[in-house]
């Protein structure tokens, strides 16, 4: 039907929309793996902090001594 010459059937825009279209999957991809690094390290703050709350709690219930407590804080950091 048509001649297709040398460029093919894209014409002279060639890949480009496809290469758009992967810039921004890879782009999402890469926001994606940041944002999940760095709520990782969030929660492992998080963490840390309950353990020293429920150390604070048990001191304050007298369950453990103010040594034992001096001892585990220490442990924790």
């Amino acid at each position: 039907m048509f001649a297709q010459g040398y460029m093919g059937q894209m014409g002279s825009m060639g890949y480009f929309p496809l290469m758009g279209f992967v810039f921004w999957i890879v782009f999402a991809i890469v926001i994606f793996l940041l944002v999940n690094y760095f709520r990782r390290d969030d929660t492992h703050v998080r963490r840390t902090s309950s353990a020293l709350e429920i150390l604070e709690e048990r001191l304050v219930k007298g369950e453990i001594s103010k040594e034992e407590f001096l001892d585990i804080k220490k442990t924790l950091r």
